[in-house]
């Protein structure tokens, strides 16, 4: 639980480390959206390429992205596996009631494969190369046409950045307190579904005290030094795009041209 990666960033001096994170934070939407373009094993290897190519730029080690999908890599196989035996089309290699393995089965849960774990390292990308304080401001400036229909994005924005900074701390609590009760003889990890979930519940109480004593120690700090929203509020990060901005546009206008050119119409 103290590898998962949401919220957590790794200090580098790479490319992807210079970028203003505005940008950042647009190519990962786009090019979460733009995966939903490939239809075929030429447009996937593309994403696939691009993908490796974005996580080599990091200059992190690959056991870092590693450890960002390995939480994740059980849903990952049974959605696969569920397109695997309840898609069927193309020629059918083997069928039991009404599972069956065919063709078309196959390549749908290689192309699910592949879009999941690509967009949880595109993710990790955008995560482990940004301070969730930049992340909270490129959220904030992406938002600001809300403002329009009086939206509070201030509000908004400080909540998601309050919750990208102690997504972290509370897994870690977490950690220790299981640590804590393994120390006084409780098994995790042994026994049913039903024997985990009751060894698991006795982590809550603790858990919940830790999150609300951390959240009014938060209040009182930010009300003692006169929080007030964004009323009379100056930025003391102020995002400035910058040329290294230009090889992430490049980046993602090469990859829409190539999507668009080998995808399957």
């Amino acid at each position: 639980m103290n590898k998962i990666l949401i919220g957590r960033y790794i200090s580098g001096d790479s490319l992807v480390y210079k970028m203003d994170p505005r940008g950042k934070l647009l190519t990962t939407i786009c090019f979460i959206l733009l995966i939903f373009l490939a239809n075929n094993p030429v447009t996937y290897i593309i994403v696939t390429l691009f993908s490796i190519l974005a996580v080599a730029a990091t200059g992190l080690k690959p056991k870092v992205f590693w450890d960002g999908v390995k939480p994740m890599i059980w849903l990952i196989l049974f959605t696969s596996f569920l397109q695997l035996f309840f898609t069927v089309g193309g020629k059918v290699y083997w069928r039991w009631g009404i599972f069956a393995i065919s063709t078309y089965g196959i390549t749908n849960a290689v192309f699910i494969f592949i879009r999941f774990t690509v967009i949880i390292l595109i993710s990790t990308v955008m995560t482990v190369t940004t301070m969730p304080l930049e992340i909270a401001d490129a959220i904030e400036w992406l938002l600001i046409p809300l403002k329009l229909f009086r939206i509070p994005v201030d509000k908004i924005a400080l909540v998601m950045s309050i919750a990208l900074r102690f997504v972290p701390t509370l897994f870690d609590e977490t950690y220790k307190i299981m640590n804590a009760q393994r120390s006084r003889g409780a098994d995790f990890n042994n026994g049913g579904l039903i024997q985990r979930a009751k060894a698991i519940t006795p982590l809550l109480v603790p858990l919940f005290i830790s999150s609300l004593e951390t959240a009014i120690d938060l209040s009182t700090a930010m009300e003692s030094r006169g929080y007030r929203g964004d009323e009379g509020r100056t930025k003391f990060r102020v995002l400035k795009w910058s040329k290294y901005d230009l090889v992430n546009l490049g980046y993602f206008v090469v990859l829409t041209a190539l999507l668009l050119i080998f995808r399957t119409h």
